[in-house]
């Protein structure tokens, strides 16, 4: 009698239980070609992966920008600093249209102006 009630609840207990999923996973297809867009003429800079709540990867890639190589991109700070004040305002970087173009990227505390250590970080 116990071998049948011992049976018995695990034939209930296996159908009460809910069915368990089987994982698998499949290499990520490669591309062939580079995207069309992508700036890949410098150096990669960074790689991050994500997985997604689908179960697919995100592979993010950073790399220099094609321009960051060109001269749209030296910045003379003392030129720049017209009022001596160690420090780029909004106005000042309007002299520079790449610079004032990225101001708000570049003003990484958020004070409306530059220093010579955010434009370091810019620069890199």
């Amino acid at each position: 009698m116990i071998r049948t009630s011992f049976a018995v609840g695990l034939l209930a207990l296996a159908t009460a239980l809910p069915a368990v999923a089987q994982v698998t996973t499949s290499p990520l297809q490669q591309a062939d070609a580079q995207p069309s867009v992508s700036s890949q003429s410098g150096r990669q800079t960074g790689v991050v992966t994500m997985d997604r709540d689908d179960g697919r990867q995100v592979i993010v890639r950073s790399y220099e920008p094609r321009s960051a190589q060109a001269d749209q991109y030296r910045v003379d700070f003392a030129a720049l600093d017209v009022d001596g004040d160690g420090y780029i305002s909004r106005v000042e970087a309007k002299a520079h249209p790449a610079l004032d173009a990225e101001f708000n990227a570049i003003d990484s505390n958020r004070d409306g102006r530059l220093s010579r250590e955010e434009l370091a970080g810019w620069l890199r």
